[in-house]
């Protein structure tokens, strides 16, 4: 006991400086230095005693964490200039420790690296990133978070397709992996096109761009070229895919040529690439591509959408043609990517009518069936801007669908 009391005592006295400058500076008063360093006494001593938890750490962190925000908030307040003792590296002293104590709790490591994010701590960020990976590499949630970091921080693609390669090695059975993978290369895609529309060299899309004057001079052109904003470099190694030819060359890499527009990233064909593979790991299973279906669906601005669920429906349908994932899917596909205000809208909305009387004739459980087409019609009859006509005509279709679940119900 009195080697737990020493360790807290040291730990204490390191903070004693921070405690002094918070109370010269008047951020905080004598009062509450005092409840500070006494609830940090507290926790010192039940983390350094025998039977400590990573819930005792976690405590202690997040105290911290509303601690350091009040003294950010009052600074702010106050004008104080910046103090030499911020809250930042004692929360990560913390972090540290938990993760050091008990490196097989992932909700810890969780918390380490949300906090270094939150605190713009990329090169920290990047170090825990690896020794979480090296700890836990069959964990598909921290890879996807190292993917998702990697585009959505750091804006490097190539970064977050290794990330997403290699856990497949680690986590071949988790359909996680592969949907979210899916998903990134969409995203992916979608940013490009709207950088491209954006930059007038999409074709058709040059309206959003302003002209520019025709007085301009030398020197005016090259500030404008100055201003530009670059778009990526696509390389064989930036796209190269699982699948390999006879040769040993990627499939997917020899697609496209030279144009950005046209190579195998901004074309589909490696979303394609990674559901086929899904498909293969995991014997077609019907629930797993309606996820693939419903996580291409939101990307409803890319032209190749329609190919991709074209494809992804003919797969359903050629292994499980009666479920009702199936198809609630083919039944959907008219309405995708159109608005309800949309002049196309009624007639596909008829033809998504018609395919549903005809689906709840072929499917084999009607309930199921009835209970995803509701699901997906209500949200779509609740919009201001449908059409009263409209309206009235999904909200009698709805009446008949939860009939039909109710019906099938009760005889079972």
């Amino acid at each position: 006991m009195a080697a737990a009391s020493d360790k807290a005592r040291f730990y204490l006295e390191q903070q004693v400086p921070e405690l002094r400058e918070w109370e010269r500076r008047e951020i905080f008063s004598k009062e509450e230095i005092s409840a500070i360093a006494s609830k940090r006494s507290d926790f010192e001593h039940i983390l350094n005693a025998r039977g400590s938890t990573p819930s005792d750490y976690a405590r202690y962190a997040e105290y911290e964490m509303n601690l350091d925000s009040l003294r950010r908030k009052r600074v702010k307040r106050k004008g104080v200039k910046t103090t030499a003792y911020t809250g930042q590296k004692h929360i990560f002293s913390i972090l540290d420790r938990s993760t050091r104590k008990f490196h097989g709790d992932l909700g810890l490591w969780m918390q380490y690296l949300e906090y270094a994010r939150s605190q713009k701590a990329n090169k920290k960020l990047n170090k825990l990133l690896a020794e979480v990976l090296r700890m836990h590499p069959t964990k598909a949630e921290v890879w996807i978070y190292a993917a998702r970091y990697a585009v959505d921080v750091q804006a490097d693609v190539p970064a977050a397709r290794n990330y997403m390669q290699r856990g497949l090695r680690f986590c071949s059975k988790s359909r996680a992996m592969y949907l979210e993978y899916a998903r990134l290369e969409m995203v992916y895609v979608a940013k490009i096109n709207a950088r491209r529309r954006i930059l007038g060299i999409e074709p058709g899309k040059n309206d959003s761009v302003e002209a520019v004057d025709a007085g301009a001079d030398g020197e005016q052109e090259e500030d404008r070229d100055a201003d530009m904003i670059a778009l990526p470099t696509f390389t064989g190694e930036d796209l190269a895919g699982e699948d390999e030819d006879e040769d040993g060359e990627s499939k997917i890499t020899n697609v496209g040529g030279t144009d950005p527009a046209l190579t195998p990233a901004m074309t589909g064909a490696i979303p394609l690439a990674i559901f086929d593979a899904a498909m293969k790991q995991f014997a077609s299973p019907p629930d797993l591509a309606e996820q693939f279906f419903n996580t291409f669906a939101i990307f409803s601005q890319l032209s190749f959408l329609d190919r991709i669920l074209q494809h992804v429906v003919g797969k359903m349908t050629e292994v499980a043609p009666s479920s009702p994932s199936t198809l609630s899917c083919s039944c959907r596909m008219p309405l995708i990517g159109l608005a309800v205000h949309d002049p196309a809208f009624p007639i596909a909305l008829g033809k998504v009518l018609k395919a549903i009387r005809s689906s709840l004739e072929k499917t084999s459980d009607r309930p199921t069936l009835a209970r995803k087409l509701s699901g997906w019609l209500l949200p779509i009859s609740t919009q201001e801007t449908l059409a009263p006509e409209l309206k009235k005509v999904i909200s009698v279709t709805l009446k008949q669908l939860k009939k039909e679940d109710n019906d099938q119900s009760a005889s079972s």
